[in-house]
């Protein structure tokens, strides 16, 4: 068992820790650059070529990914009950419950926890939350929302022009399948670089406040991804997956737009330095409890 957790967690904080060390050293690392590959042209292609591709049924891809988005759904209400009885202003901090890193470290994890499988069905789960994010999660911090912003967002393309050419029976080019493949192939090593790049330069401010969100984020994570697996029988990969997506710390994206909109960044950076830090311990007890 030991051999395995290794063999899992291993690959991730390497990854992570080069782009730690990378930024500590001072190397230039342009994240706007990188984030916008990942965004716009690695996870759209890694998407679109999974999807091209799919072994699964596509009847239980898409119902994955709608018990993606009912997770995010009891994130939302237990969010708000719990952040109403702490009186801490649900605007400013719902989205460190409601948005967990399914992407930069969830898909990463899933993928070398159960191979293809666990990789198909967490870029599931990360195609609803990356829509959501910048839907709803603009919305949150912004207080105004746009189908402007769903038309821009390449995930949406990835997804609805893959669907349409596996329900219809289209064969893809291999030309295309071996171009998309190569640009998808990016993605999981530069999310989890620019992870580490992130956590570099994010510091703890209201220590008290990120521990409290931190468990928060972890501990409802944990218990929603738990319950939504047992009320619906789900066995093997897809209990794992459903379980180790759902307890994911705080996504750097929160950050990312509570710094455009002027919603406290600082509070929101502890929380996800700490919720990160936090999972790293934690992982080898979490990777036990998922592994069959």
């Amino acid at each position: 068992m030991f051999e395995i957790l290794f063999n899992i967690i291993a690959p991730v904080v390497f990854c992570a820790g080069l782009g730690f060390f990378w930024s500590k050293r001072g190397y230039a690392f342009h994240m706007e650059t990188i984030s916008g590959l990942v965004t716009n042209v690695g996870a759209p292609m890694l998407i679109f070529t999974t999807l091209v591709q799919l072994k699964m049924s596509l009847s239980d891809f898409l119902e994955f990914g709608l018990m993606a988005f009912y997770a995010l759904a009891s994130f939302f209400v237990l969010g708000f009950i719990i952040l109403k009885i702490l009186r801490l202003k649900v605007r400013d901090y719902i989205p460190t419950i409601v948005f967990p890193n399914v992407g930069n470290m969830g898909t990463p994890l899933c993928f070398f926890a159960f191979g293809e499988a666990g990789l198909t069905l967490a870029l599931a789960f990360f195609a609803i939350y990356a829509i959501l994010q910048f839907t709803v999660g603009v919305w949150i911090a912004s207080g105004t929302g746009s189908l402007t912003q769903v038309l821009k967002t390449p995930l949406v393309y990835a997804v609805g022009i893959a669907l349409f050419l596996k329900i219809s029976d289209i064969a893809v080019p291999k030309w295309i399948i071996g171009t998309t493949d190569l640009l998808g192939g990016f993605t999981i090593p530069l999310m989890l670089i620019a992870l580490g790049v992130s956590l570099s330069s994010l510091s703890v401010k209201h220590l008290k406040l990120a521990f409290l969100l931190s468990i928060l984020r972890l501990g409802v994570g944990f218990s929603v991804g738990v319950g939504l697996a047992t009320l619906f029988d789900l066995e093997g990969v897809e209990r794992g997956v459903l379980i180790l997506e759902c307890s994911m710390p705080v996504a750097v994206f929160n950050y990312l737009i509570a710094l455009r909109y002027d919603r406290p960044y600082g509070q929101i950076a502890g929380t996800i330095l700490v919720s990160t830090l936090l999972t790293f311990v934690s992982l080898p007890l979490l990777l036990i409890f998922v592994l069959p």
